[in-house]
């Protein structure tokens, strides 16, 4: 358990690596660490932001990172620092005020200046579509995606921000899950099938997971394995984004009956067009679920506790603090970033991963 200096619930968290990681929260406070966690910076809260909800944050380096509030309208922001959070600027602000509410962002990975480069955004659906927004310069600007395949939603149907981790992008390919009405997986057609005849639209499958006014998929992550060789006929149009070998998981549940288990995890091989509902469910609702590929293992975390699995999702058990432990510190999680974990009340943990070793 470490020290994060506030007692706002955080929700946002991302590590970036040796030793650097972001975390946001309630009440506009985001946190720095350099150090690995030793020590967590309570940074600038930016302009006007003293009450927004910031549920996700990504960090490109010791000084640069971008925040994201959820919120109605224009309570959804985007804020950027470039100086380690001492100052911070606005850069995007929800065009559908009144409507619409962002919910998750992710950036695609990338090498030297692409790092941070191109990113996205989701937010809840605006007059019966999926508000999406792209950028391709560092997050400056931001244009929605207006598509006639732009994605249609159920009546009902909502995103979560449980834990900025409802939308996912690998190589380029992005996906999202959803709740509410409905709970389903979708994904553009092209990452998944070949045939250059059909027009692209979203296309994905149904979530096997409980859906309703507080329930449905809250968070995706994937194992992907080896790059593949596109087949013959792919490689004419286009190379596959999903390969042989490629595992998603997405967990989630109801968050006001955080200890049914029931419809809380869901596993795909073929990229999200058809999902399975796990053997051995994890032990109640759960907001984020992450891999940690040293060690081959995957991890969930929520309320009321945490999970484990050593077969790509399929079969679930409980990690349990040790006699070292605080007696709760497999519980009150809401986000993931390996090897951190935030709660409410500025909880922040750090997994001991010589524990998920065989």
């Amino acid at each position: 358990m470490q020290d994060s200096h506030t007692s706002a619930d955080l929700r946002g968290i991302h590590s970036i690596g040796n030793g650097i990681a972001w975390a946001s929260g309630t009440n506009g406070t985001v946190l720095r660490t350099a150090d690995d966690g030793d020590h967590w910076q309570l940074c600038a809260t930016p302009s006007a932001a003293e009450a927004l909800d910031f549920r996700g944050i990504q960090g490109f380096d010791a000084n640069t990172a971008i925040v994201m509030s959820s919120g109605k309208g224009n309570l959804s922001r985007l804020y950027k620092t470039a100086d380690g959070c001492r100052t911070w600027n606005l850069v995007f602000t929800n065009p559908d005020a009144p409507d619409g509410s962002f919910k998750a962002m992710q950036f695609a990975p990338g090498i030297g200046r692409e790092n941070g480069r191109a990113g996205g955004l989701i937010g809840d659906p605006v007059l019966g579509k999926f508000a999406e927004y792209r950028t391709n310069d560092y997050g400056k600007s931001w244009q929605k995606v207006e598509r006639a395949w732009q994605t249609s939603a159920e009546v009902g149907e909502v995103l979560f921000a449980a834990s900025n981790s409802s939308f996912l992008t690998i190589r380029g390919w992005t996906l999202f899950v959803t709740g509410g009405s409905v709970a389903r997986s979708r994904t553009l057609e092209e990452h998944v099938k070949h045939d250059p005849s059909i027009a692209v639209r979203y296309v994905g499958g149904d979530l096997p997971l409980v859906h309703g006014v507080s329930a449905g998929a809250a968070s995706v992550a994937a194992h992907l394995g080896p790059d593949a060789v596109a087949d013959s006929d792919a490689a004419k149009f286009i190379v596959r984004a999903v390969h042989v070998g490629d595992v998603l998981v997405v967990v989630g549940g109801d968050y006001q009956q955080p200890d049914k288990s029931v419809g809380t995890c869901a596993v795909s091989t073929d990229g999200s067009l058809h999902w399975s509902a796990s053997k051995t469910l994890p032990h109640g609702y759960r907001s984020a679920v992450a891999y940690d590929a040293p060690t081959n293992t995957w991890i969930t975390v929520g309320p009321n506790g945490t999970d484990i699995s050593a077969d790509d999702g399929r079969t679930w058990r409980s990690l349990t603090p040790a006699h070292t432990d605080a007696p709760d510190a497999d519980k009150n999680w809401n986000a993931l970033s390996l090897p951190f974990a935030v709660g409410p009340k500025g909880r922040i943990g750090k997994l001991r991963t010589e524990v998920l070793k065989p």
